[in-house]
């Protein structure tokens, strides 16, 4: 009994670890149960955000020491953006801490946190939905380090609803940088999102990203597929 509690205790590890890292899962058609179609090429796939922190250069050497360099471990979808080994804890208000939020890579010129609606209820703090970015008025929250502590007074956001695409992905789309489109859901809970930004740019790959709480409220993961309405 003993043995087998060990190796269910560590399969449970093993898929925690997964999930924080970010690792893919894919839909139907990729050995998974989400109920999205990847049959259609004018499709959008999906890429479901956890829990994150961007650092400018100040904080990060507040958070771990001088001259501290980030460690990338694992690329992500829009190029030159990757995940980080490095992990932290996020306070707000209510002094529950969330631990292990990861650092998403390269440094930025401004500090941010992105966290789920859920989230907030833990940290009893307040996000407004945002653009990446976009933080002037955002709430407050703390950020401890193995180092030290660093308090926003304002940069904790949740992301809005939004859609990389290339310059050719916004032709072929018929959509322009900062458009809006209405985007729907064939996961295990049929839905349509409204109000869905559209970020155009010769670098950026087709990708739509929501976040935890989005992707679970219609049954659907990394690699699924999205259809953008023409209305």
């Amino acid at each position: 009994m003993e043995n087998i509690e060990k190796t269910v205790a560590e399969i449970v590890r093993q898929v925690i670890a997964g999930i924080e890292a970010g690792e893919k899962t894919s839909c139907d058609g990729c050995k998974s149960s989400c109920g999205a179609s990847c049959a259609s090429t004018s499709e959008v796939p999906v890429g479901v955000s956890n829990r994150h922190i961007h650092l400018c250069r100040a904080d990060l050497e507040t958070l771990f020491g001088k001259g501290y360099e980030l460690t990338p471990f694992k690329d992500l979808s829009q190029p030159g953006q990757y995940a980080c080994k490095e992990t932290l804890t996020i306070v707000g208000p209510s002094l529950r801490p969330i631990e292990n939020v990861r650092v998403l890579g390269p440094v930025r010129g401004a500090s941010q946190v992105e966290i789920s609606k859920t989230d907030s209820y833990t940290l009893k703090v307040k996000p407004p939905v945002r653009e990446s970015g976009k933080i002037a008025g955002s709430s407050p929250i703390t950020i401890i380090g193995p180092k030290g502590v660093v308090t926003l007074t304002e940069g904790c956001i949740i992301a809005n609803r939004h859609i990389h695409m290339s310059l050719e992905d916004g032709a072929r789309f018929g959509v322009k940088d900062n458009d809006y489109v209405t985007v729907d859901v064939e996961g295990t809970r049929r839905t349509r999102w409204y109000d869905v930004q559209v970020r155009v740019h010769k670098d950026f790959r087709l990708e739509m990203h929501v976040d935890t709480d989005d992707a679970n409220a219609v049954g659907i993961g990394n690699g699924c597929k999205v259809k953008i309405v023409k209305e």
